[in-house]
């Protein structure tokens, strides 16, 4: 008989969601180095797929240095810091700004724009990570000396 465990680690689902993982990570990382991509929402993505396939992937995306601390905020929380919320708002209008510019029709900027509209909608929704100001800047406490 083969073990169960065996089997799962190499199911269809896994390999895919695998696969589907690295290539947000990738999307992900050319975000990180283009100014109209953005990064976070990849790599949330990213995480959401490693979670299902390689947790240990996942824990690497986790404890990242430069995407960790967001990643770990949306995990916990599901916040999203101001800075990025912004970043990603200009980014989607900055994309929806050059497809509508070489688009031959209203139809496909038109579906474009719902949808990013959409995506921006929620993004803002999102609430601020504990700990943080509006500004995205870390709150300290303040002690009365009363």
């Amino acid at each position: 008989m083969s073990d169960p465990s065996a089997q799962a680690a190499a199911s269809p689902a896994r390999v895919i969601y695998l696969a589907v993982g690295w290539m947000f990570v990738g999307v992900g990382a050319m975000g990180a180095i283009t100014p109209v991509l953005p990064t976070t929402c990849f790599m949330i993505a990213a995480l959401a797929c490693f979670a299902r396939s390689s947790p240990r992937l996942a824990q690497r995306l986790l404890n990242h240095p430069r995407f960790g601390p967001s990643l770990r905020a949306w995990k916990t929380h599901g916040a999203i810091p101001l800075r990025i919320k912004a970043v990603a708002v200009a980014s989607m209008a900055a994309s929806w700004g050059v497809v509508f510019a070489i688009s031959p029709s209203w139809l496909v900027p038109a579906a474009v724009g719902v949808v990013l509209a959409g995506v921006a909608a929620y993004l803002v929704s999102r609430p601020v990570p504990p700990g943080r100001s509006e500004a995205g800047e870390a709150v300290t406490a303040v002690r009365s000396t009363a």
